[in-house]
């Protein structure tokens, strides 16, 4: 038996690692060096910092597994001189995140009266999070393109635009890491002279990283009186935010775009792959066999299908407001915030719904989207 620490939040983690370890549970915003000792294997979500402080005790350690995409809180170096084996689980929440944009922008639409079709989105950061985000306006035959110079630079092939066409862009979605070296930095890569150039009313969403935006000169440019549209999903200073930033936004949420319910299922899902690869053992659970039916799973419609009807299906599998008054409500402490994480509901993919559609047209056009969808 091996004994495995993982974060309180991570769903799944007895199911696929309980049959050949002792698993103890904790929230991984507490979890600390005295913790690691005689453990072997750690499991962390984005609030945990896997570093030389974290790993001082760890002595037995030898597989750390983040079921997030991003890296920004592990130091892989650190690592790597203690020969511990590490990974993340790139993708694993792409299509939840794609999918909260999605409802947000469909809300938008509908408050200020505009047709996404006419718009042209932006999305920065052509990764796993934006691919998905670029079928989705496929489907819905909404204009966009990529901003991505590494991707760019190493060759990708696809519509990839720079800067200047990003800020005369109608919407903006950002989808890049956090970082501050490099040819690219993403640290305030919209700071006080990008927000100030974004066009009157412009939409901006925020569902990467808290750092990508520079919060406070996005609190003042807002305060006098800019009309730009605003979505924030993360923060600045996790988990105590910027409450006047708040009141201020349109959409704001609590750092829980991602949070799927099988976007985390799929991210303990490919750390169990990967500690099976390390260890010699071959996976004997399937992730579907785990997930279980949605409260409402099959819908028909009765007639062709209407945007109006669109967005009635993903606001019935996911509606951007409950999250953003709840946000408003209970998020403005750490121990709020962190709560409305910790207590999140479960929250299914489209894909958990199976919508009958009078003609293939408009299931192949529902399944793009990425409902399951037959004709009837």
């Amino acid at each position: 038996m091996i004994n495995v620490l993982a974060d309180e939040n991570m769903p799944y983690v007895a199911e696929l690692f309980g049959d050949f370890s002792t698993i103890t549970f904790k929230a991984g915003r507490e979890i600390v060096a005295d913790d690691l000792i005689d453990v072997d294997v750690l499991l962390v979500r984005s609030i945990t910092k896997v570093n030389d402080a974290l790993l001082e005790k760890a002595n037995k350690l030898s597989f750390v597994g983040s079921a997030t995409i991003g890296l920004d809180h592990i130091d892989g170096g650190a690592l790597d001189a203690r020969h511990i084996t590490w990974t993340n689980a790139p993708g694993c929440n792409a299509i939840g995140v794609a999918q909260y944009v999605l409802s947000s922008l469909l809300i938008l639409a509908t408050r200020q009266s505009f047709d996404l079709k006419s718009k042209t989105v932006a999305i920065v950061g052509a990764g796993n999070i934006g691919k998905e985000l670029s079928k989705i306006f496929n489907a819905l035959s909404i204009n966009h393109f990529y901003c991505d110079p590494p991707l760019k630079d190493a060759g990708a092939q696809g519509d990839y635009r720079d800067m200047s066409e990003v800020m005369n862009a109608d919407i903006i979605s950002l989808h890049v890491p956090m970082t501050k070296d490099g040819d690219y930095p993403t640290y305030h890569l919209f700071d006080e002279t990008r927000l100030g150039q974004l066009n009157d009313n412009a939409i901006l969403i925020n569902s990467c990283r808290g750092d990508v935006v520079d919060n406070n000169a996005l609190d003042t440019i807002l305060s006098s009186g800019k009309q730009l549209t605003t979505v924030m999903d993360v923060w600045q200073h996790e988990p105590e935010i910027n409450g006047s930033l708040l009141d201020k936004v349109d959409i704001g949420s609590s750092h829980i775009a991602g949070y799927s319910f099988e976007g985390k299922a799929r991210g303990t899902y490919m750390l169990y792959q990967r500690w099976c690869e390390a260890n010699g053992y071959v996976p004997d659970r399937l992730l579907t066999s785990l997930l279980p039916q949605a409260n409402v799973s099959n819908v028909a419609l009765s007639h062709p299908l209407k945007m109006d009807d669109i967005k009635q299906l993903v606001t019935l599998v996911y509606d951007v407001r409950d999250d953003d008054e709840l946000v408003r409500q209970h998020g403005l402490t750490a121990k709020g915030f962190d709560n409305l994480r910790k207590q999140y509901k479960v929250r299914r993919e489209f894909s958990a719904i199976t919508v009958q559609a009078t003609n293939e047209t408009d299931a192949n056009l529902l399944r793009n989207i990425g409902f399951n969808s037959v004709t009837i």
